[in-house]
């Protein structure tokens, strides 16, 4: 433990004793425990030096800290130091422990705020700050700021019982660790004698376990003479099949170049077979060819002398009606006709190569105007897959683009969705795809637009209102 310094109020540090006798105005008989019992207080002399505030003893310090910051709360802002009014606002104990610096700088300092800070403990707690306190730390804080003539004396005895408090708890500090060694020594002997009674244990089964590996070892030796014995005779049998193995191996040799050879005549037999085939084939395809050649002048022959009959009895073929034109009550649906109905719509679906090209919107609108237009789409697209499905026509259905760049709507499988450029109209991409088509294929356009369904009727293709298509749609 580090001694405490000793306190100096202003004459060196020394006692106001004599050279070698005690001082009749603070001698104090002895205690029994060898600590100065509390002394009695006497009139001190006049010329006692001011107390040194910056050797106060710590606890000294402390106390008065505690005391100042306990007042400050309470002390009017008139006589709170400027320094200080910045710590006005913390709890005391914060204000304590952070300020304790400038607190005791100005009650060094400054007379009437340590007459502040007495007055404030008179009136609010008298009796707490009293010289005469039990609690030395206290009395001596009191004695300090009161400014008595005691002050010296009692900071002394209060540092002298810090110091005494301090060793007392060294003492009973050592005593503990005392108790506490003695204690884990016999703790260790304990653990010692155990350890020691382990160790013969363990000796006494190392021996055991000795004893055991050696006659496991004897035995293994005894297993491996055997094993030794057991090897020598699988290799001399396995030496012996060795040989037996080496001798069908020479047999199967001479077999499989036999066999080689075999394959080798059967292979030349194989070509020469392949060779006479190759033979007989372009012979037959010679033959053919003539046969073909000869098949055509005797169907030149009947073509020349057909032409022949017709020029020798006049047949043009005419221009007149049909056998099936002349009966009475029958409509005849000619190239270029408008088809009104769903069993005309029928029949012409059921023309041979037809191919239907659809006016998108014209359709969609008409059919389900309440959808939106990409709606719209992908449900006429599905009706037309599944028309295509049934009845295997080529259908191209064509939208305005009007810059819209989308991808096909889903669902189109077996017909050709196509959507017009930028600038250019629907109507005018079906006209360009009916005058693409050849002379004579038969073509069906669904729309109701009367410029369209005119223009593609002077080039010979059917219309259908989209009205008797979107009929047919719904049909199963």
């Amino acid at each position: 433990m580090s001694a405490l310094p000793e306190p100096s109020f202003g004459d060196g540090g020394r006692d106001r004793t004599g050279e070698g006798g005690a001082d009749p105005a603070t001698s104090r008989p002895p205690a029994e425990d060898g600590i100065d019992a509390e002394p009695v207080a006497e009139p001190a002399a006049e010329n006692v030096p001011p107390v040194d505030w910056d050797r106060l003893p710590e606890p000294v310090r402390l106390r008065i800290a505690e005391s100042a910051s306990t007042a400050l709360t309470g002390l009017p802002p008139a006589e709170v130091p400027l320094r200080l009014r910045r710590f006005v606002r913390f709890a005391p104990a914060k204000r304590a422990r952070l300020a304790a610096g400038p607190l005791l700088h100005e009650l060094a300092e400054s007379p009437a705020f340590r007459t502040a800070v007495v007055a404030w403990w008179d009136e609010h707690r008298p009796g707490e700050l009293d010289a005469s306190a039990d609690d030395r730390r206290t009395a001596a804080a009191a004695a300090v700021l009161r400014e008595l003539p005691e002050a010296p004396q009692v900071v002394a005895e209060a540092a002298r019982a810090g110091e005494a408090a301090e060793l007392r708890a060294e003492l009973d500090a050592a005593l503990s660790r005392v108790e506490k060694l003695t204690a884990e020594l016999e703790r260790l002997r304990g653990e010692l004698a155990e350890a020691r009674a382990q160790a013969r244990e363990a000796g006494s089964a190392r021996e055991h376990e000795y004893q055991q590996l050696r006659r496991r070892v004897s035995e293994q030796g005894a297993r491996l003479r055997t094993a030794v014995e057991a090897q020598a005779a699988a290799e001399a049998a396995a030496e012996a099949a060795r040989s037996e193995a080496a001798e069908q191996l020479a047999r199967a040799a001479e077999e499989v170049a036999k066999e080689r050879a075999r394959a080798e005549a059967e292979k030349e037999r194989a070509d020469r077979a392949a060779a006479q085939v190759l033979a007989a084939r372009q012979a037959a395809r010679e033959a053919r060819q003539a046969d073909e050649v000869r098949l055509s002048l005797l169907l030149d022959a009947v073509s020349g002398a057909v032409e022949g009959l017709r020029r020798e009895l006049g047949v043009t073929g005419g221009g007149g009606p049909r056998p099936g034109d002349l009966v009475e009550n029958a409509s005849v649906l000619h190239r270029g006709a408008i088809v009104e109905t769903q069993p005309a719509l029928d029949a012409v679906l059921a023309v041979p190569a037809l191919h239907l090209i659809v006016d998108g919107y014209n359709v969609s609108k008409t059919g389900y105007p309440e959808l939106t237009l990409a709606d719209q789409r992908s449900r006429l697209v599905g009706q037309l897959s599944a028309l295509a499905a049934r009845t295997s026509v080529e259908i191209t259905v064509v939208f305005d683009g009007a810059g819209v760049v989308t991808a096909p709507p889903r669902g189109a499988r077996g017909l050709r969705v196509l959507f017009s450029d930028p600038g250019v109209l629907a109507d005018d991409v079906i006209r360009a795809l009916v005058a693409a088509e050849p002379e004579g294929r038969p073509i069906l356009v669904a729309t109701s637009d009367r410029a369209v369904v005119a223009s593609v009727r002077k080039h010979g293709a059917y219309a259908v209102p989209s009205a008797v298509l979107l009929t047919r749609l719904t049909r199963p």
